[in-house]
């Protein structure tokens, strides 16, 4: 048996991370569990010994799951056992693949695989803000290269103190969430929603979670040391390289490249005359240089070129590839009410990136349920983003909803949903459908959420926009570098950041930075939140000039919703036996209607479009949800007499006895003296017999006394 080493890091409020490796899973390359509090993970990573012919990047699968026994439940479904990834592991997933991805050799192309598994749950303890921490230990501690370790953890500002690794309790009270991924030397990764928290508070929440990842990169050092493996890493040799022809193309082509950058051109005119060059100078070789040079070295080389090229106009001219200065913003157009039947809807295009989204408004019935081993609960707002080939002028095959497309969509649910007021009554779904796409698609759909929900009538507290950030810099020289506000698609590509971020004219609500390059300054960053505050601003007017304010009313084929307060002993009465009598009453009044128990009492929820099939719902429910009131005053329809006195309806289904001798305040010899059937009267609940709960009525007390005579 392998000794089992152990590693602890203590966090400043006295909480302890433990790592420990050599006693599970000891086939894979590279496995460590780690535990805080009752959570436990399990990281395993395999890695290839060689890479696939003609792959000439990192073929790397982060892959992280929750086992439902982990918090000692079943998996719900017919099938008893996990499926498919959730949105929140794939997001989870994302998040540790973005601070891994650039830290593994440019040269290394075998296929790697990480596996991370929740195997034990703990409440107090967020596991997502651990999977980072867990897959660069197994990597410590293997002989796959490797240029960490990183580490990643989760900072919260509660009640004015920053504190690592929040509990959910403690998150609740957050006006700053941030998941933040960083070597010991740089930062690289940066995600999470915030209160409209200014540019200077973010960066200081940055660097309070980078001083705690400092210190758990070096205790995965320390671990590391105790396992001789991971002293000596694997050689490999995944790239061979002719320097005498990258020489020649550069040679040839740089300044055609350079000449039709500096053009500022469309995408599609820019690539078909980058594709030009690069065909022009493969037709001018001999036929022995064509069977010479290796085609996909070709490739290579040339694309360094316009990498080179595109970032040295950058560099040395101020100027991008579409023409634009570098903190320019393409032109902008938006349009709200752009469909005749969704209940709010908008168009946002920025350059050649286009958002076409709509806003649904529902009811409780249409919350996103969630059912996950860390979480179970719903959401009142969620938005989907959906990313088709045609966006792009690509077909390719559909295979469902994209790691991508999760992540971008979260992202602008997240910039956008603490705009939603607290009374919103509805359910707001907002779907975004990318129909160009150029750059920054995830912006413009936070930008076009924004529009859209205005043009809905939802009450939002304020607009947001959303832009993003590029980053252009010299790695000879640190002070000669470029930030670049509303990047392109290939400014991303070829670029060394980017850096998303969403606010208010008051401040920031959320953010999504990638840093592709080590040792970026906090000064850089911070010229970068302000150049990206004036973009956002910029943005934001022309958001402003097309829909200034939420619609006042909603639109007729948005459905009304009202809510009303029953006793909690009446919910079962208004559902009826399997459903039935709630069933009928929907089909009846063509409304939607749901009931939940919350804080005792019944919340009933009504949606129609239709006012007065709403009110026949409203009365029908009332009806049925009656509890009568002594004391109250009630209008009555008299259903039956007897000698004795008449049985007068209060309610659908509640009936009162008026005794002969509370009709009036005189004597009554017959009862159809003074009342008929059908009749409607005003009584009053004078009693409720404790036994058998039946109800007296007065009519007399209502009428005025007469006055005795003086004798």
């Amino acid at each position: 048996m392998t000794k089992e080493e152990t590693q602890i890091i203590k966090l400043e409020d006295g909480r302890e991370i433990l790592i420990s490796t050599g006693k599970l899973a000891k086939q894979a390359h590279g496995s460590v569990e780690v535990r805080m509090g009752k959570t436990h993970l399990l990281a395993t990573v395999v890695s290839n010994y060689e890479a696939k012919e003609g792959v000439d990047f990192l073929p790397l699968t982060v892959d992280y799951r929750e086992k439902f026994s982990a918090d000692g439940r079943f998996p719900g479904g017919f099938l008893k056992r996990e499926a498919r990834p959730t949105d929140h592991e794939i997001l989870v997933m994302r998040l540790v693949d973005r601070i891994l991805r650039p830290m593994f050799p440019s040269d290394y192309h075998a296929e790697v695989q990480i596996m991370i598994s929740l195997n034990s749950h703990d409440e107090n303890v967020k596991p997502d803000a651990l999977a980072a921490l867990a897959a660069s230990s197994a990597l410590a501690v293997s002989d796959i290269p490797f240029n960490g370790p990183i580490s990643e953890c989760r900072v919260a500002r509660v009640n004015g103190e920053f504190v690592i690794n929040p509990s959910s309790i403690q998150l609740e009270d957050a006006d700053i969430d941030l998941m933040v991924g960083a070597s010991a030397d740089s930062v690289a990764m940066v995600e999470g929603e915030m209160n409209e928290v200014s540019e200077s508070e973010m960066i200081e929440a940055i660097k309070t979670a980078h001083e705690a990842i400092k210190i758990q990169c070096a205790a995965q050092l320390e671990l590391a040391k105790k396992i001789g493996i991971s002293s000596e890493k694997r050689e490999y040799c995944h790239e061979y390289h002719e320097e005498e022809l990258r020489e020649r193309i550069k040679k040839d082509t740089y300044e055609a490249v350079y000449s039709i950058a500096s053009k500022g051109l469309s995408k599609e005119e820019r690539s078909a005359e980058f594709k030009a060059i690069k065909t022009n100078w493969i037709e001018n070789l001999s036929e022995e240089e064509v069977e010479k040079y290796d085609p996909n070295l070709i490739n290579i080389y040339y694309h360094n070129v316009e990498k080179q090229a595109v970032r040295e106009l950058v560099l040395n001219e101020g100027k991008r590839l579409d023409g634009r200065a570098t903190a320019d913003i393409r032109p902008i157009w938006c349009e709200v009410d752009y469909l005749d039947s969704p209940h709010g809807s908008a168009i946002f295009t920025r350059g050649e990136t286009q958002s076409l989204t709509t806003v649904t408004l529902g009811s409780a019935t249409d919350v996103n349920r969630l059912d996950g081993v860390t979480y179970q609960g719903h959401e009142d707002f969620y938005l989907h983003y959906n990313f088709p080939p045609f966006s792009t002028g690509e077909a390719r095959m559909l295979r469902g909803t994209s790691r991508r497309e999760i992540g971008h969509g979260n992202l602008a649910q997240r910039a956008l949903k603490k705009m939603i007021p607290d009374e919103n009554p509805y359910t707001v779904r907002i779907v975004s459908d990318i129909l160009e796409s150029n750059g920054s698609s995830s912006m413009a759909t936070v930008c076009a959420g924004t529009l859209a929900l205005m043009d809905a009538g939802v009450k939002i507290q304020k607009p947001v926009s959303g832009i993003a950030m590029g980053l252009i810099s010299d790695k000879e020289n640190n002070k000669r570098y470029a930030i670049l506000s509303d990047i392109l698609g290939d400014e991303d590509h070829l670029g060394d950041m980017d850096f998303k971020v969403t606010g208010t004219k008051e401040g920031i609500t959320a953010c999504q930075m990638d840093i592709k390059i080590q040792g970026l300054s906090y000064e850089i960053l911070a010229q970068a939140l302000n150049q990206a505050r004036e973009g956002r601003l910029h943005i934001l007017e022309k958001i402003i000039n097309t829909i200034s304010e939420p619609r006042q009313e909603l639109k007729p084929q948005t459905p009304k919703i009202i809510k009303l307060e029953v006793p909690k002993s009446t919910i079962g009465g208004i559902i009826g036996p399997g459903g039935k009598i709630i069933q009928e009453l929907q089909a009846s009044t063509e409304t939607n209607i749901s009931i939940e128990e919350i804080d005792d009492v019944g919340v009933v929820e009504i949606l129609g479009t239709d006012q007065e099939k709403i009110d026949l719902a409203i009365e029908k429910i009332r009806s049925i949800a009656f509890v009568p009131e002594v004391g109250a005053i009630y209008k009555g329809k008299v259903k039956s007499i007897m000698p004795y006195g008449a049985f007068v309806g209060i309610s659908s289904n509640t009936d009162g006895l008026v005794h002969i001798s509370e009709l009036a305040w005189e004597r009554v010899e017959k009862v159809e003296d003074v009342l008929k059937e059908g009749q409607e009267i005003e009584v009053k609940l004078i009693a409720i017999d404790e036994k058998s709960g039946k109800l007296k009525l007065s009519r007399k007390v209502l009428l005025p006394k007469p006055q005795k005579e003086n004798s």
